[in-house]
């Protein structure tokens, strides 16, 4: 079913799990978006079986805590970074629900972690200005980065290339392959004055990306050029938090959420509103994820919502 601004505007909350008794703080789907996966402050990670709309396990990370939680390209794999003892990231087994391997040398808190779209690689960034590579098979760190800045980080598509948003202000781009050598474009942004850059992450096109922020607004940048498309606004974001915006699959689309309890929807070909959804979250969320490959919008507050077409359409 293609997406549309009408049918944006019809989406229905089909299915409501309270899983999870505080703030869910990430959500993400497996590759094939079959399945999907919550943690939250509670430290309870869950799981969910997308096609047919159940919860299939609650797991629980008490010693470590969780955050930032990841499918690696197995759906019985996850990576999470911890909010307890130490800012180690940790390889989970979901099937026996046993650690795999452990990956140290962050000393501050991590904002950002992502794993390659195409193996076994994985990028983290931390409070302590470093982003590093790593390996799912080692626990050692394949490339480290030292930055003046905090920055966040995100694979393209392709899984070619990192971008590197540091300060809030510049963008850059390395080769994964010559990293080493430094980053072969950078892009410069006038630096945000009132708010961060909180993440970043690539349209499924490669061609746009969007720069996440603690504001009320968000920057849509030409991949090629650096430019500046839009600047997506109109939500609100009263205590400034870190709020997680998603592309539709097809790229025409992001959706955020915002601090009036709406989801809101913009157009990337025009960068205007395309459509608000009212929705049932009785707190404020700073979670939604749009499924890769199928029509299922997920948001999340400490309920988790999944959003489908109206089956008027």
């Amino acid at each position: 079913m293609k997406i549309t601004t009408g049918n944006i505007g019809e989406m229905q909350c089909a299915k409501e799990f309270s899983e999870h008794k505080m703030r869910v703080n990430s959500l993400n789907y497996s590759n094939d978006g079959m399945h999907m996966i919550s943690s939250s402050d509670d430290e309870s990670i869950v799981l969910y079986n997308c096609d047919t709309g159940i919860k299939t396990r609650t797991l629980n990370s008490k010693k470590y805590g969780v955050d930032l939680i990841h499918f690696s390209h197995k759906v019985t794999d996850a990576i999470h970074c911890s909010t307890k003892i130490d800012d180690t990231i940790r390889y989970l087994s979901l099937h026996d629900n046993k650690y795999i391997r452990y990956f140290s040398g962050h000393q501050k808190k991590v904002i950002t972690l992502a794993m390659s779209p195409i193996d076994d690689t994985f990028i983290s960034s931390s409070l302590d200005k470093s982003i590093r590579l790593w390996d799912l098979k080692s626990p050692n760190c394949q490339g480290l980065m030292q930055l003046q800045h905090k920055a966040v980080a995100a694979f393209d598509p392709e899984g070619l290339i990192f971008a590197a948003g540091v300060n809030s202000e510049h963008i850059k781009l390395y080769d994964l392959r010559s990293y080493d050598k430094g980053p072969f474009t950078t892009f410069q942004l006038e630096q945000e004055a009132h708010c961060e850059w909180t993440s970043m992450k690539f349209s499924p096109n490669g061609k746009q990306i969007l720069m996440c922020t603690n504001g009320e607004h968000m920057k849509l940048v030409d991949a090629f050029t650096g430019n500046i498309l839009y600047e997506l606004k109109g939500h609100k974001n009263v205590k400034r938090h870190a709020l997680e915006a998603s592309f539709s699959p097809d790229s025409n689309f992001v959706f955020c959420p915002s601090s009036d309890l709406k989801i809101y929807s913009w157009s990337t070909e025009t960068g205007t509103i395309a459509a608000t959804l009212n929705t049932n979250h009785t707190s404020f969320f700073q979670q939604v994820a749009f499924n890769p490959r199928y029509y299922v919008l997920a948001s999340a507050c400490s309920n988790v919502c999944f959003w489908v077409p109206s089956e008027d359409e």
